[in-house]
């Protein structure tokens, strides 16, 4: 298709990239902690790490991992954290050892959590100490060499840190008792302060990140993201918002967890490159804490997903907040719905604009111009150097307004699966296109539509959840005949999980399938709305019908 989109382009974008602008994510970070050595990096309840610092401490964690824990380059290091100073340190501490690193959801069940360490091969694995019970429940399942623990206080001054890590274990009582084998982070990175470190080479063709998503068939599946991919998205991002921004002054509220990888690249990697302040919130959830913490802020860009900013309007000290020097909403994750788009201008006086992406394509496949001046219902524009296609069931190419398959191509795309072939072959073609699987339409103005998703998928707040997942752990319970999974519209969530099930045993009630299902999934995964009933529609060959179940 002719790149009709160029012709809405903000002056000042350009249409090109250079992916190889730097060599590797480790280049990017180290120029950017050279450039802006003495400005705040990250930020965290109040406590914050300049660039220089940031330098330090992540060369002497990659020293640790060396010299203490003998880790070379390849392996595949876990990060299991929500948003705490000590993500950036490890991430990029990682990165200079010349790891791969994997990203984990710390709310993962032992289930979840094997599957994915053992898929990816993870020798060393950084967990949050709240959740170090779930490593041990897991451990016997794992091939964990090390295991390193860190406390939420770690990286505060030592008054604060005491109070907070006190207040964490015996007030609020948030940490499970737990035995395991393991290392101190405190203690790592005051070791590797004495340890030597030797730089190591990555290009851009390394594997830099293991992004593990369902892709089509709810087998969750490490995305290969490769320095050059995620140089390449960066320098797309900047390319997008720098006309607009100023380096070394913008101020970003990270709420979406850095383990995301809307939040990785958009907040911690792409605003990093800037020279930004990045504020880390660890408990989004906590909507008044969040909204007392945030009003004391003079913030520039607010990312978010529609169920934050649903949130956020429906608290009535929000409204009270300091605006005056906000220069993007940009929300992604999922759909923005119009009336929380439009509530949000009202309430900021800034417009929310949507952007589109997907794990594998690192994720920025296209976002709205930040000339806009109100939310205008697509996920925007494709970013420099970026194709994408609508294409039929025939792989013809469509024209303009009309809907098909949206493919993408370009340098943020991944290299293909972990180890996995089949996976990788049904979703690229031989010259280089990725199917997304989502259905979408190109205006006359080059701007994308999505018109649906993947045919299966369920997204609930921003969170990809795959039925064959949900429904293969149901099938486990011993009073369950048979099961069907389907997403629903919900006013809070977007979409909400609902099962339809068939009893084996009458005895059977929704709070037993509810306890079953907390010790096997994820919080996000799990099926609140449940429907008990005598059959459900199959084909003729005994598939269940989901779309049939989807409007009953």
């Amino acid at each position: 298709m002719e790149k009709i989109w160029f012709k809405s382009y903000p002056a000042d974008v350009p249409h090109e990239i250079d992916p190889d602008y730097y060599p590797s994510l480790v280049e990017l970070f180290l120029t950017s902690c050279k450039k802006y050595h003495n400005l705040p990096a990250f930020s965290n309840m109040g406590t914050s790490l300049s660039y220089g610092q940031l330098d330090k401490l992540t060369r002497d964690f990659a020293a640790y991992l060396q010299q203490e824990l003998k880790l070379k380059k390849g392996d595949r290091f876990a990060i299991m954290l929500p948003n705490l100073l000590q993500y950036p340190v490890a991430l990029f501490g990682a990165l200079r050892a010349g790891l791969i690193v994997v990203n984990v959801n710390p709310l993962y069940t032992p289930r979840e959590l094997i599957h994915q360490l053992n898929d990816a091969g993870v020798s060393t694995l950084l967990v949050l100490e709240n959740f170090a019970h779930t490593v041990e429940a897991s451990q016997p399942s794992l091939s964990l060499k090390h295991i390193l623990i860190t406390k939420v206080g770690d990286l505060f001054p030592f008054l604060k840190a005491s109070l907070v890590n006190f207040a964490l274990k015996y007030v609020k009582k948030a940490i499970k008792p737990y035995s395991l084998p393991t290392l101190s982070f405190k203690h790592a990175l005051l070791a590797g302060s004495h340890c030597q470190f030797e730089p190591v080479s990555v290009s851009g063709t390394d594997i830099a990140v293991l992004q593990y998503t369902g892709g089509t068939t709810g087998v969750a599946k490490g995305a290969m993201l490769t320095h050059r991919n995620l140089v390449a998205n960066v320098m797309q991002n900047t390319a997008w918002i720098s006309p607009f921004m100023k380096a070394g002054q913008e101020v970003i509220i990270t709420a979406i967890p850095l383990y995301h990888i809307f939040s990785l690249t958009a907040n911690c990697l792409t605003f990093l490159a800037m020279g930004a302040l990045d504020v880390l919130i660890t408990n989004p959830k906590d909507i008044p804490g969040f909204v007392k913490f945030i009003s004391k802020i003079k913030f520039s860009t607010f990312t978010g997903v529609n169920t934050l900013f649903n949130a956020l309007l429906n608290n009535s000290q929000f409204k009270q907040c300091d605006f005056s020097r906000m220069r993007l909403t940009l929300g992604g994750g999922m759909a923005v719905k119009k009336s929380v788009a439009e509530r949000w201008q009202a309430v900021t006086g800034k417009p929310l604009l949507e952007a589109y992406g997907l794990t594998e394509t690192s994720p920025a496949v296209t976002i709205n111009p930040l000339n806009l001046h109100s939310f205008n219902g697509t996920v925007g524009l494709p970013v420099p150097s970026t194709d994408i296609s609508v294409r039929d069931d025939n792989n013809q190419e469509l024209g303009v307004n009309q809907i098909g398959e949206l493919w993408v191509r370009g340098p943020q795309v991944m290299r293909g699966y972990w180890n996995n072939p089949e996976e990788t072959a049904k979703v690229f073609m031989p010259d280089g296109w990725l199917k997304t699987g989502d259905i979408a339409q190109i205006t006359e103005k080059g701007f994308v539509k999505l018109i649906d998703r993947k045919k299966e998928m369920i997204l609930v707040s921003g969170f990809n959840v795959y039925p064959n997942e949900v429904e293969e752990v149901l099938s486990a319970h011993p009073k369950i005949l048979e099961v069907g999974v389907v997403g629903v519209p919900d006013a809070q969530s977007g979409e909400a999980i609902k099962a339809f099930i068939v009893k084996k045993d009458p005895s059977l009630t929704k709070e037993e399938i509810l306890r079953f299902c907390r010790e096997q999934l994820t919080g996000y995964k799990i099926p609140h709305r449940i429907e008990f009933r005598d059959q459900l529609p199959k084909t003729p060959v005994g598939k269940i019908l989901r779309r049939e179940l989807a409007h009953l």
